[in-house]
């Protein structure tokens, strides 16, 4: 019987907010892989890791790659770590590669470390240990920083994926406006949607296919999978070179950062959750367009944003009342506030407390504290001051999900356009 091994790769932490890509730094030891007839074994794999991480790059992921461990692994290894070399940011202080490789069967130890690097918060010590203990070749830049992604990017199974098509520009273009058709854009959306999403915001008429970064990024199109994203490439039209592209397979928009709490207070700071609570009073704007509110249950109370870069997502959250039942869906940040990536609507409060209506027709007044009701028109009175409760029209539906607009979505959290796939 033969036996298959294989030679697994993680990078992360390669880029700065001024340039570079990991994704790119990948797509360049794949050519080199080619051209030394090192095949991959499935798509390279672009993993996002915890979005309310202390410590984070731009984009918060690793990437990794699957080979035949072969005669061919030194030749491997020799061709990643210089490309690592000389790709990175090293001039960034926030940039501290880091580089695994594992020879080795995934373990259940090991994929329970990736979800712990989506969930909570690693440091690099803590990374390097376990990494040592499971087997894994390490290999820190600087601070190597990047061994914490680099070993989730190995382990994660992927139940749900989707992917990404990734156009890569060439590098005297890099910091210049993107010669990007829009028109084309709409066309693709048009043609692909929903097997690719996430292209446009038509709120703001905001072309999310295209980064807002000095990267060697051109363009991004996801797709649940890989035939829509050759249709959606041969649609989309540019006015610069395309120099290469790359498919991953991911873990974007698969809710997978999402932990379920069963109370509020079992939620932790930088944790990511769906949690049900009690709308407890209205929501309201404070200075910067921010919009705050409160939910509670038995075992306590959180304080939840809708921000100001969620746009139009606000007036839907400012339609909530109190008493409305909702189940949230985001992360913690520094301020210990919820941060609302969606919500559903599970219990509508459509019920509220009038004053009675006069045999007359005119609605009644308070005749004083404990003292029933009055009609101004007509002098009716009568003893009982128990208000009656009416069914009011809402704006909002039960069962209905409500999301952040395509510009403000976090790479992880799972459009409304996939909740049924998975």
């Amino acid at each position: 019987m033969i036996v298959i091994k294989y030679l697994y790769i993680g990078i992360d932490d390669t880029d700065s907010p001024d340039g570079m890509c990991t994704t790119y730094l990948a797509s360049q030891i794949i050519n080199e892989f080619k051209d030394n007839a090192i095949e991959l074994v499935d798509y390279p794999r672009l993993i996002r890791l915890n979005p309310f991480a202390r410590f984070k790059t731009r984009g918060n992921g690793g990437v990794s790659l699957k080979i035949l461990n072969n005669e061919k692994a030194d030749l491997a290894r020799e061709i990643v770590l210089n490309e690592v070399e000389k790709l990175s940011m090293f001039d960034c202080d926030n940039t501290n590669p880091g580089v695994i490789f594992y020879d080795g069967e995934i373990t259940e130890e090991m994929e329970n470390y990736a979800f712990r690097a989506i969930y909570e918060f690693i440091t690099i010590e803590e990374a390097e240990k376990f990494g040592k203990s499971v087997g894994c070749e390490i290999h820190k830049f600087k601070k190597g920083r990047g061994i914490i992604g680099s070993i989730a990017a190995i382990s994660l199974p992927l139940s749900d994926y989707t992917y990404e098509l990734l156009a890569y520009r060439s590098a005297d273009n890099y910091g210049t406006k993107r010669q990007i058709d829009y028109e084309s854009v709409y066309m693709m959306d048009k043609e692909t949607f929903p097997d690719t999403f996430e292209n446009i915001d038509y709120s703001e008429n905001y072309i999310a296919i295209e980064p807002k970064t000095p990267c060697p990024v051109l363009y991004g199109i996801r797709s649940n999978n890989v035939d829509s994203l050759h249709t959606a490439k041969n649609i989309v039209k540019v006015g610069e070179p395309i120099v290469d592209w790359c498919i991953f397979k991911t873990n974007q928009h698969t809710d997978m950062h999402i932990q379920k709490a069963d109370n509020i207070s079992d939620m932790k700071q930088y944790g990511c959750y769906e949690v049900i609570g009690e709308v407890k009073n209205v929501p309201k704007i404070i200075d910067g367009g921010h919009m705050f509110f409160f939910i509670f249950d038995e075992s306590g109370e959180i304080e939840c944003g809708a921000y100001e870069p969620t746009k139009n997502f606000r007036k839907i959250v400012s339609n909530l009342r109190p008493g409305d039942i909702i189940k949230v869906f985001g992360g913690i940040g520094e301020q210990n506030t919820f941060n609302i990536e969606k919500f559903q609507m599970l219990k509508l409060n459509d019920i509220e407390y009038q004053n009675p209506i006069c045999e007359c027709g005119k609605r009644m007044t308070s005749a004083g504290k404990n003292k029933g009701f009055k009609c101004k028109k007509c002098g009716k009175k009568i003893t009982s001051d128990k208000k009656v409760p009416i069914k009011i029209t809402r704006n909002l539906k039960n069962s209905q999900f409500y999301e952040t607009p395509v510009s403000a979505r976090r790479h992880l959290s799972k459009p409304i356009c996939r909740m049924n796939l998975i």
